[in-house]
C-alpha cells in the first residue's frame, strides 16, 4: 500500500498521469524488490547485481516509490516527482537517479536493452539477471517482438520479460486497438518458456519469479494479469486514468480506500 500511497501522491502534487499503469504493477514490483532481485542500495553500480529495466517506462512514479522505499535515495525527493529542476522525470531517468539502469519511456526499447545486457552478463560469465517489466500495448511495437526472436536463439535464460496485461493501453481497451489474444502462445511461438499469473497475488508472483529461468537455456516470460488503477475502487479498470491525476478530494478518496490518509 506504501507503493500505491507515493503514487497517488507523486502524481496529485505533480498534476502528472499514468497512475493507473503505476498502480496495475506495485505487487509485481513489491516482490521484485523485496524478495527477488540481487541488489545493494549502498552499492547500486555493483557488478554483480541483477539488473531491473522498467521498459514501460511512463509508469516512473511507481519505481521511484520502490527504490524510495528500498533506500537508493531519500524519500524527500519523491516529494519534487515530475517538477522543474527534479532529478525524477516524468518517464523514468537514469540520470542522477541511484537503481535506475536506463532511461526509457518511447514504447519498445526496453527488451532490446535487456537482451544486450543480458548476452553481455553470458559472454561475461557473471551471475546477474535482467528483468524487463513491459506494458501490453508495448507488445504492439515491431522491435518488442525482434528481441523476442533474438533472446531464445542466443539462449538467454539469464533474461526475463514480465509482461502487466492490464488489457487497457492509452487509447483503449488492447482487445480494441489491437488484439494480442492468445498472448501466451504468441510468446511461446518464438521460443520463450511461459507462465500466466495473476499480477496481484503475491504467491503466485512470488512462485514465478523464484523459479526462473523456468527451462534452461531459454529466457523466461512471465504475464502478469492485472487491473488497470489496482487498488482504488473509481480507478479500476478505468482508461480515463491513464492520463488524469487525482484531485485533492480524488486523492482524499483513494488515500482512504489504500487506509493510508493521514
Amino acid at each position: 500500500m506504501r507503493i500505491r500511497s507515493h503514487v497517488l501522491r507523486m502524481t496529485h502534487r505533480a498534476r502528472s498521469s499514468h497512475v493507473g499503469s503505476c498502480l496495475s504493477i506495485a505487487d509485481l514490483l513489491a516482490v521484485l524488490y523485496g524478495r527477488v532481485l540481487r541488489l545493494d542500495p549502498r552499492r547500486p553500480d555493483w557488478s554483480e547485481r541483477d539488473r531491473f529495466l522498467l521498459s514501460k517506462g511512463h509508469a516512473a512514479a511507481a519505481l521511484y516509490a520502490v527504490l524510495a522505499e528500498r533506500g537508493f535515495f531519500p524519500a524527500r525527493w519523491l516529494e519534487t516527482y515530475c517538477q522543474d529542476d527534479s532529478r525524477l522525470a516524468g518517464h523514468i531517468t537514469h540520470h542522477g537517479v541511484p537503481g535506475v539502469e536506463v532511461s526509457t519511456g518511447s514504447l519498445g526499447h526496453g527488451l532490446p536493452i535487456g537482451c544486450g545486457m543480458a548476452l553481455a552478463g553470458k559472454r561475461e560469465g557473471r551471475p546477474c539477471r535482467v528483468f524487463v517489466l513491459l506494458s501490453d500495448g508495448e507488445c504492439d511495437e515491431g522491435s518488442t517482438w525482434e528481441a523476442g526472436l533474438f533472446a531464445p536463439h542466443h539462449r538467454l535464460d539469464n533474461l526475463v520479460a514480465i509482461v502487466d496485461y492490464n488489457k487497457i493501453q492509452s487509447l483503449g481497451r488492447v482487445k480494441e486497438v489491437l488484439d494480442l489474444d492468445p498472448l501466451g502462445d504468441k510468446w511461446r511461438a518464438f521460443g520463450w518458456s511461459v507462465r500466466e499469473i495473476d499480477g496481484h497475488d503475491y504467491e503466485q508472483i512470488d512462485d514465478a519469479l523464484l523459479s526462473v529461468p523456468f527451462e534452461a537455456g531459454r529466457p523466461s516470460c512471465i504475464i502478469a494479469h492485472t487491473v488497470k488503477g489496482k487498488g482504488v475502487s473509481f480507478m479500476e479498470n478505468q482508461l480515463a486514468w491513464h492520463y488524469k491525476s487525482p484531485s485533492a478530494e480524488e486523492l482524499g478518496q483513494a488515500l482512504a480506500e489504500l487506509g493510508t490518509a493521514e
